[in-house]
């Protein structure tokens, strides 16, 4: 099924998996998961939470490596297929397009968005010991600009959209505090330095989201809407769960939350979502979609330890979100 409802490329040779028959889940997980494990060169702990977009012929991407040291640091791989990665063990090294600019020291969570022949990487930068939003561009994958950091701290989950909201680049992210819960909020720039227009964007509100909410990968430009995967997360008696669902905003608006799905697309339930570094986590910060098929192809990680996929047809899921819309309690 099929009815151009992405607006972008077609990518032919994306990855993709047929549902299993057994599988009553609109989305489902790969069987190769997870597809990067945590062990990839001598130096790193973990391999997970991270970006990947078309490039060439096949796919790059920059990818959270964790290493031995625990210091979290940001790689680039390259690969044919999407599944199979080569991952530089050297960090990249950003070059600072101004002197002012502090350098690089912690970073992590990355995605990757395309704008016109240009690559943005968005990354949680440490900034004096503090989380915000770093900001830097490639047109190769071999020489990465820093730009200024968008926002002062506290700040996460700063995702870009791929084209301009009438004349300004914009972009998703969550202010933070000590406190919870985080929403997710909305701000536009001319330049990718200065922001403003600030524009709240969704709150914690379902039952698996309760404690906080985060943008995922890069929105999914549709006929119905932006299409946003977000991560959601909910505390137990014994632990926080990270899950990860769907909402459609507005083409236009994007601040304006057109439908909701109430219940989580996926949730930790295999064994490399439940244990590792961090358990119970399902992370997601990429997709590669094709436009042709609507299939679409979801990078989370698992367990703040391994990088996964997970399929999806559009066109199923657009209807599965408004046929399941969240509507609060009273």
């Amino acid at each position: 099924m099929n009815r151009n409802t992405i607006i972008g490329d077609a990518v032919p040779n994306m990855p993709w998996e047929e549902k299993p028959e057994e599988c009553t889940d609109v989305v489902w997980r790969s069987s190769q998961n997870p597809i990067i494990k945590r062990n990839i060169f001598p130096s790193s702990n973990s391999v997970f939470n991270s970006a990947v977009v078309p490039f060439g012929d096949g796919y790059a991407g920059v990818f959270r490596v964790d290493l031995k040291t625990r210091k979290q640091t940001l790689h680039v791989g390259f690969s044919k297929d999407g599944i199979n990665w080569d991952i530089k063990e050297e960090r990249i090294e950003f070059i600072r397009t101004k002197e002012e600019i502090e350098p690089f020291v912690v970073g992590y969570d990355p995605r990757v968005c395309k704008i016109d022949d240009k690559y943005y990487v968005t990354w949680c930068n440490l900034y004096k010991g503090m989380p915000t939003i770093g900001i830097a561009y490639t047109t190769n994958f071999i020489d990465f600009y820093q730009l200024e950091n968008a926002f002062a701290p506290y700040n996460r989950n700063g995702v870009l959209f791929p084209r301009k909201i009438g004349d300004n680049y914009a972009m998703l992210h969550r202010p933070i505090d000590s406190g919870e819960p985080n929403h997710i909020f909305y701000s536009e720039s001319p330049d990718l330095n200065f922001w403003g227009n600030h524009r709240h964007v969704l709150k914690p509100d379902t039952y698996w989201d309760w404690v906080k909410v985060g943008a995922g990968p890069v929105p999914i430009e549709t006929t119905e809407g932006w299409l946003l995967f977000y991560h959601g997360v909910q505390k137990n008696c014994s632990d926080s769960v990270y899950s990860f669902g769907a909402v459609i905003l507005d083409i236009d608006k994007p601040w304006i939350v057109k439908y909701r799905c109430e219940p989580y697309l996926i949730a930790p339930v295999e064994l490399y979502e439940m244990v590792g570094d961090v358990s119970m986590v399902c992370f997601p910060c990429a997709t590669i979609q094709d436009a042709e098929t609507g299939r679409i192809a979801i990078y989370y990680g698992g367990a703040d330890t391994v990088v996964c996929v997970a399929y999806t047809q559009v066109d199923e899921l657009i209807a599965f979100i408004k046929n399941n819309p969240f509507v609060k309690d009273n």
